[in-house]
């Protein structure tokens, strides 16, 4: 026993030194000891715990990376909703000014009342997580998500050196730190460095390469990619006492030896913001991280609490951003980009510029119109633009450095036909964007294609989803829909995380859906502009798929509700040879519904009506509510217009019910709705 004891006594020490040297080196930027001298004590440690399994801790730094690869993310709840912020889109001073004249009309201030005070912080362009500590122990790592529901993200989070698997003095019974997981850029470098002599793909940027490490499964990938920690936030707590100011919270986070940026400022009123957002331009590409605007946050936590939320976001915090870089270059070529939806982006072939942090050698063009606004040639010097920091955008040409007469770019001169596929190309009388007709067959659209096909509302394949399709089509098992119902138990099995029984699960959801309706089928195929309702209405007024097959334009318009663009986009779709060889196949597999005569459109005390949903209603689901609509006539629409007649809203409504308010659409509840289909008013 006295020999375990001086054991567990040694190791107690060993722990808490290498803590000790990792907070100085990693947060504080201030190595104590040589690197040698650290690896000696971490094997020493690493050797006790392996003589003495049971001194191995869970905060022990040599618990950081994990073994096994986890089978995927587990869902987390967030008990506080980790929630965005307003951002501010005017760049200039007057941005500090429209915010801080919200603040002080929402706190009731007039002009002769003193400045609010605020605390500036940076924006950081990373990964938000919530770090939950119980009794100072790291227990869970979870990112935002949708701010409701997030993932677990322990196992790699635990990789993280800056973060302290242990909080440091006296640590509450519960705390949940809020903060920006993020890569410095000198990080980023080094790791697509050795990213590109191991012969692996590149990252783009350093949030990527961030946020995917944290979202491995693999703890092991995830260590090896130098990832680091800002705090700013407070989420769940119990036993904490909450400080008086955003400021003092920040400086009880460094306490426990979690790391929070030095660069932030309390000031008074706009004049102190403004200078912190100046200063901030000034250092931003000095800066060892990238950055895309400046937080100002009311700094003392009474009036946050006074000011409340709006639309669920705080309204006491708001996101300053800056100018997105520029810088110029030669445009070499344009080439077209297919989406999953097949929409051919022109993508501009750019000599290399270092801008915005990255160095970019493509850029979009957006659409054919867009080139055609600004007159951008091959050959030109152009204005290439980091927009929002993230999306690289060529603003512009450098007329007075433009060399003879260079020729225009056409889009569907270049490419009448997909790059991908062969299909035909064509592009909507109103519309801006050009688009592959092969959407059932071109491999650029395979993925969206098939997951549009198995959702809940088309197929209803239940089983089927993004991961899985990754797989089936990336080692092409599956190249189109029809190939879904030749899938065999051995093909299944043998993917990554599947196993015999849930292939056989996915081959009994795969063998169900043969049984549908056409309307069903008709939207499943994914034709662009039609919709669930569309798909109904065409399947009411045809009867029959051969009869739809052989309509033309103008016998689609006759179909309620279809004018010419959906009518063009029906036509294209089928007028395509590969879509309609799909089709054939999908009936060859044995897929099956009922046809008949045309029949004549449903008519109820709703028609003519068109409805939206937002919001979660009290005993209905939002597909029993469409249902219940569509049995009386009315029509269902996805956004609010000047054409829409009821917006149906329950809890938590949002954007949606704000527009209907603007708009003075008339706004129902579900008793209201209920009234409504069973008066006929």
């Amino acid at each position: 026993m006295p020999l375990l004891s001086a054991a567990a006594d040694r190791a107690a020490f060993l722990r808490a030194e290498i803590e000790r040297h990792n907070h100085a080196y990693y947060v504080l930027d201030a190595p104590t000891v040589p690197d040698a001298e650290y690896d000696r004590l971490y094997r020493e440690l690493e050797a006790l715990e392996a003589a003495h399994p049971e001194l191995r801790t869970a905060d022990s730094p040599t618990q950081r990376v994990g073994g096994a690869p986890l089978p995927g993310l587990a869902a987390v709840r967030h008990a506080v909703p980790m929630l965005s912020i307003r951002t501010e889109t005017d760049t200039t001073e007057q941005g500090v000014h429209n915010f801080d004249t919200r603040v002080r009309n929402a706190l009731g201030l007039g002009p002769a009342d003193p400045p609010v005070e605020y605390l500036g912080e940076l924006k950081f362009d990373g990964l938000a997580i919530s770090l939950r500590y119980e009794h100072g122990l790291l227990v869970r790592a979870a990112t935002r998500g949708d701010g409701e529901t997030g993932e677990d993200v322990t196992h790699n989070v635990r990789t993280i050196r800056q973060i302290p698997l242990r909080l440091a003095g006296m640590a509450p019974a519960l705390i949940e730190i809020r903060g920006e997981i993020y890569m410095r850029r000198d990080d980023f470098d080094a790791l697509n460095a050795r990213q590109r002599e191991a012969g692996e793909k590149v990252f783009v940027n350093p949030r990527n390469a961030a946020a995917g490490a944290v979202r491995q499964l693999d703890s092991r990938i995830a260590a090896r990619r130098p990832l680091s920690f800002f705090a700013y936030g407070l989420g769940e707590h119990a036993g904490f006492v909450l400080p008086a100011t955003q400021a003092d919270l920040l400086e009880r986070f460094a306490d426990f030896g979690v790391p929070v940026c030095e660069h932030r400022s309390v000031s008074s009123g706009v004049d102190g913001l403004i200078a912190f957002h100046a200063r901030i331009a000034a250092l931003r590409n000095a800066l060892p991280y990238d950055i895309d605007g400046v937080v100002y946050k009311v700094n003392r936590a009474d009036l946050q609490r006074e000011l409340g939320f709006v639309t669920r976001e705080p309204r006491w915090a708001v996101a300053h951003k800056y100018p997105a870089q520029e810088e110029i270059t030669r445009l070499l070529d344009i080439g077209v980009q297919v989406g999953r939806t097949g929409a051919l982006t022109p993508v501009a072939r750019l000599e290399p510029v270092f801008v915005g942090g990255v160095t970019v050698t493509n850029a979009t063009l957006h659409n054919q119109d867009e080139i055609d606004r600004k007159d951008v040639r091959v050959g030109d010097w152009v204005i290439v633009r980091r927009a929002g920091d993230v999306i690289p955008e060529v603003v512009g040409p450098v007329l007075e450095r433009r060399e003879g007469e260079l020729l225009r770019f056409d889009l569907l001169a270049s490419y009448p036909t997909c790059p991908v596929c062969g299909s035909h190309v064509v592009r909507g009388e109103d519309e801006a964007v050009a688009r592959c007709t092969g959407g059932l067959f071109c491999p650029a659209q395979r993925k969206q294609a098939l997951l549009h096909f198995a959702c809940r509302r088309a197929m209803d394949i239940e089983g089927l989803g993004d991961k899985l399709v990754d797989q089936l089509v990336d080692a092409s098992i599956v190249k189109t829909p029809a190939d879904l119902y030749k899938l065999g138990i051995l093909a299944l099995a043998n993917l990554e995380r599947m196993g015999e029984k849930s292939a056989q699960n996915l081959l009994a959801a795969i063998e169900k859906s043969r049984n549908t309706t056409l309307a069903r089928f008709i939207f499943a195929l994914g034709i662009r502009n039609v919709g669930e309702a569309t798909a109904k209405e065409l399947a009411r007024h045809f009867g029959s798929l051969d009869a739809l097959l052989t309509a033309d334009v103008a016998a689609l318009q006759q179909v309620p509700d279809i004018g010419p663009i959906v009518a063009e986009s029906i036509a294209d779709f089928f007028a395509e040879p590969h879509n309609v060889e799909v089709v054939e196949q999908l009936r060859a597999a044995g897929l099956r519904w009922e046809e008949g005569a045309p029949a004549a459109p449903v008519s109820g005390k709703a028609s003519g009506k068109t409805f939206v949903l937002t919001g979660t209603l009290p005993t209905m689901s939002r597909d029993e509510a469409k249902a219940l609509i569509e049995a009386h006539g009315g029509k269902v629409s996805g956004s609010v217009s000047k054409k829409t007649d009821y917006v149906v809203a329950g809890a938590e409504a949002g954007s949606k019910l704000i527009k209907a308010q603007d708009l003075g659409v008339d706004i129902l509840d579900e008793d209201g709705l209920r009234r409504l289909l069973e008066s006929g008013d």
